[in-house]
């Protein structure tokens, strides 16, 4: 698992039945959005997370609509799960094989 990847979860685990926007898991994980995108596509892909387009017009609200995204149930778990595995692995000094193939 990439430490992009890490920190993304990280984020979306600190309040996992939250919504969140791209720019403030950007910020939150101190990741550019190019970065971060790839990653939320992937995990939504394998079932982790859940999202959704905000239903605003754009040119009302000034900005371009946005797009939430949430772990879901099981995703939580598993991210959970997957961070734990990490860090038990990082204290051996071995590389961690992801279980879903999300890198």
């Amino acid at each position: 698992m990439t430490l992009a990847t890490q920190r993304v979860l990280q984020v979306l685990l600190d309040k996992p039945a939250e919504e969140k926007y791209g720019l403030e898991i950007c910020e939150g994980a101190n990741l550019a959005s190019g970065t971060i995108h790839p990653i939320l596509a992937r995990l939504e892909k394998v079932g982790w997370l859940e999202s959704r387009w905000e239903n605003v017009d754009p040119h009302r609200v000034g900005r371009p609509r946005r797009r939430y995204y949430r772990l879901s149930p099981d995703g939580a778990q598993q991210a959970r799960a997957a961070l734990a595995a990490v860090e038990a692995r990082s204290y051996r000094g071995i590389g961690v094989a992801f279980p879903g193939g999300v890198a």
